[in-house]
């Protein structure tokens, strides 16, 4: 059985840490996964992929539901820097939908994969410019703390895979659910297939 969803399965824990430490960790473990897809071939290879796609969707849909409407209210600019980021977000999406359709040893896999990177690398840069700072310097630190237990619960119930379309919380909040069960149930499938052919 897969793993839980989550993008956050090691550090940091405990009652000190805030949202954007946790976005922050999320964020290197992200950039650490497209390595570790570039650097493996075969069955390693898609088990590396296939963790690369699940931390995304669960880190993006968190994002979208919790951190994105948070930033709208604290910010009289953050409108336009979350929409730009909800921009950023479905064309990754958009790119990693293409690259789940494509066959890992297929060529134009590994150019698709750094295009891929490339953009998702420099949507966190823009968040941790622009979103991230807003956050620490108007939001009281207690609540923070609070919202990274908000961001792993949002994560905990997120669709696995990548939906492009669904970037604000409400459509997050009504389609979520449901495309996170189909999710969940294609990631089993997925698993049990594996399983019988090793």
């Amino acid at each position: 059985m897969p793993e839980p969803a989550s993008a956050d399965t090691a550090l940091p824990q405990g009652p000190d840490v805030d949202v954007v430490d946790l976005l922050l960790t999320q964020h290197a473990r992200i950039e650490e996964q497209f390595l570790l897809v570039t650097g493996a071939s075969g069955a390693r290879r898609q088990e590396a992929f296939d963790d690369l796609v699940r931390m995304l969707a669960v880190h993006e849909t968190a994002e979208e539901e919790v951190v994105h409407p948070l930033s709208r209210t604290i910010d009289p600019h953050g409108g336009g820097v979350v929409d730009d980021r909800l921009q950023e977000e479905r064309q990754a999406k958009e790119m990693l939908t293409a690259l789940l359709n494509a066959d890992l040893d297929s060529e134009g896999f590994e150019a698709s994969l750094l295009m891929l990177r490339t953009a998702v690398l420099t949507h966190a840069r823009y968040e941790e410019r622009y979103e991230f700072p807003q956050l620490r310097a108007k939001v009281p630190p207690d609540r923070l703390r609070a919202l990274a237990s908000v961001v792993r619960a949002a994560e905990a119930a997120a669709p696995t895979r990548p939906h492009p379309g669904v970037e604000s919380a409400t459509a997050n909040l009504i389609a979520g659910p449901a495309l996170a069960a189909v999710d969940r149930i294609r990631d089993l499938v997925r698993e049990a297939v594996r399983r019988d052919a090793s």
